[in-house]
């Protein structure tokens, strides 16, 4: 059974968030999927992640760049694991898959990020907590302290 976080952004941008959390997971050397919004999103992110820092790199790609599977970080607008990832991230109102599937696809771990400020979001994130809680999913909630660090506000 895959694990879902929720990320309540308060204090930083998407791209700030998830920068961070991919750090994280390519210093465990594990792999992740960004599943956002759009292809047009998807695009945005590959091209902020290659200039975001100049004395940094997350190696990532999208299908634009060929080789999905060699690439430890991969961008779709699909639900897909192409390079064998264990991480699902999702944002730009990326609807996730049904907890089943998340599973059969080889994540352990799904993380939604969602804007704290947009109400639209709050709502639909808000929906699919229910959902995976009906479902039986281990569910952690992390929102953004003042200084931006994550903290656990609910686990079930």
């Amino acid at each position: 059974m895959a694990e879902i976080r929720f990320y309540h952004l308060t204090k930083s941008r998407l791209e700030e968030a998830l920068t961070r959390l991919l750090r994280r997971i390519i210093d465990r050397q594990d792999r992740a999927v960004i599943l956002a919004g759009s292809t047009e999103r998807v695009e945005a992110l590959n091209a902020h992640l290659w200039t975001f820092d100049p004395a940094s790199f997350l190696p990532h790609g999208s299908a634009k760049d060929g080789n999905a599977a060699e690439q430890p970080i991969y961008l779709t607008a699909a639900f897909e694991n192409p390079n064998k990832a264990k991480i699902l991230l999702l944002c730009d109102g990326a609807e996730p898959p049904k907890a089943p599937d998340l599973g059969s696809a080889g994540f352990d771990m799904a993380c939604i990020l969602f804007d704290g400020q947009d109400e639209t979001a709050v709502a639909a994130t808000r929906t699919q907590w229910r959902d995976f809680k009906a479902a039986g999913q281990q569910l952690v909630y992390y929102q953004q302290d003042e200084s931006g660090s994550w903290i656990e506000k609910a686990r079930q």
